[in-house]
């Protein structure tokens, strides 16, 4: 007789023993690996991501990204366990998760630190994340009063684009969607908010262990400013320790908070604070205008790549955008974009349109010379655009 099958869950056990022992400094460092065709997460210690001197590494998570740069994020016990305290106080208190992120990324493991901070078990969805079915059964699963989501918004936006009633009311009874891994387009946010989900926009990274701003607001004991360039700054218990072998890297990202003492961490991305009416607390709330290397020089006329991408998101026609750039022998840099549209609109009108709104958005500079329509934007397993496969097709 065959043993019987095991629950195509049997291993968030395992995962959840092997980072808490990580965690207590049991075993070495730990760090997870993207899972293979069965779905199963597997991890692997790392004796070797030591530091010379301060607080012990627990997690390495590698961060290849969408720019091709490899890096290994070095995370206490410390820090995750700060990060999971500060959400859930946002959060109105500890609760139950779904994991429909591979605990390789910083996401899906800030689900695990932050389950075993809860003592609650998270309910594992690494497949057909944005099929409603699978997604819908796996929600209902769940058995905690309060219950938690990570998703970025590529998910979220299949999730509705199916217009399933099921999966919609799964939706509804996560107390908070959490939203990050990328800029969450207008109208993904407007319909949720038509459907009654609870969405929260995060802004965090592996160097913070996930989002450490919602909805612009930083989380309790984080630290929001920018330099002079206008790069943003995030300082905090939070914060990484640094990059695994590139004492460089690290120097460059990574320093102390003069006035709290706290690592601090110095990210690509670009941005300013603002106060208005809706700040809470006298806190200003941070938006973010683009990555420093989204900044795109055609001609001698700088342009804001995701200034270009809000902009193609807002016409009603636009599902999902990305704007980059490729050279071009007499401009230096060409604007390029990339669009999925709505089956009804695609045409040569909806193209003109959208060059028309941009230009008279952002100016003639920032209109794309090329548009291409695609039916599906390539993701990263993270369920990130994939940059690399975009621009080299730019570039072609």
């Amino acid at each position: 007789m065959n043993p019987p099958a095991p629950s195509p869950d049997f291993w968030i056990g395992p995962v959840l023993e092997a980072l808490d022992a990580a965690l207590r400094g049991e075993t070495p460092p730990v760090e997870f690996l993207p899972s293979d065709d069965d779905g199963v997460p597997r991890w692997v210690g790392r004796p070797d991501a030591t530091l010379a001197e301060g607080p012990r590494p627990a997690v390495v998570v590698r961060t290849s990204g969408s720019t091709g740069t490899a890096k290994q994020t070095l995370l206490s016990a410390e820090a995750l366990q700060a990060s999971a305290e500060a959400t859930a106080q946002v959060l109105g208190g500890h609760g139950q998760w779904l994991l429909p992120l591979q605990p390789s990324y910083v996401a899906g493991l800030a689900v695990l630190s932050r389950s075993l901070v809860a003592g609650t078990v998270p309910v594992p969805l690494l497949a057909g994340t944005t099929d409603p079915a699978t997604f819908a059964q796996a929600a209902e699963q769940m058995t905690a009063q309060r219950r938690f989501v990570s998703l970025v918004p590529t998910q979220l936006s299949r999730l509705l684009e199916a217009g399933d009633a099921r999966t919609v009311e799964a939706l509804r009874r996560f107390d908070t969607i959490l939203l990050g891994g990328g800029a969450s387009p207008a109208p993904l946010l407007r319909r949720a908010e038509d459907l009654g989900l609870t969405v929260v926009r995060t802004y965090g990274m592996s160097e913070t262990c996930g989002g450490c701003v919602y909805d612009g607001r930083p989380l309790p004991g984080v630290g929001v400013d920018t330099d002079e360039t206008g790069r943003v700054r995030l300082s905090g218990r939070m914060v990484a320790l640094g990059y695994l072998d590139d004492e460089e890297l690290t120097a460059a990202h990574f320093d102390v908070a003069p006035v709290t003492g706290h690592r601090r961490f110095r990210t690509d991305d670009l941005g300013a604070l603002t106060s208005g009416e809706d700040h809470s607390a006298g806190q200003p709330r941070l938006s973010i205008s683009g990555r420093v290397d989204d900044v795109i020089n055609t001609g001698g006329v700088k342009v804001s790549a995701e200034q270009v991408r809000a902009t193609l998101l807002e016409h009603h026609a636009v599902r999902d955008a990305f704007v980059g750039a490729a050279p071009d022998p007499d401009w230096g840099q060409r604007v390029c974009a990339a669009v999925v549209l709505d089956a009804v609109s695609r045409s040569q009108n909806t193209l003109d349109g959208l060059r028309a709104a941009v230009r008279e958005a952002q100016g003639p500079a920032a209109v794309p010379k090329q548009l291409h329509v695609l039916p599906a934007l390539p993701l990263l397993a993270s369920g990130k655009p994939d940059r690399r496969e975009l621009l080299r097709m730019f570039a072609g």
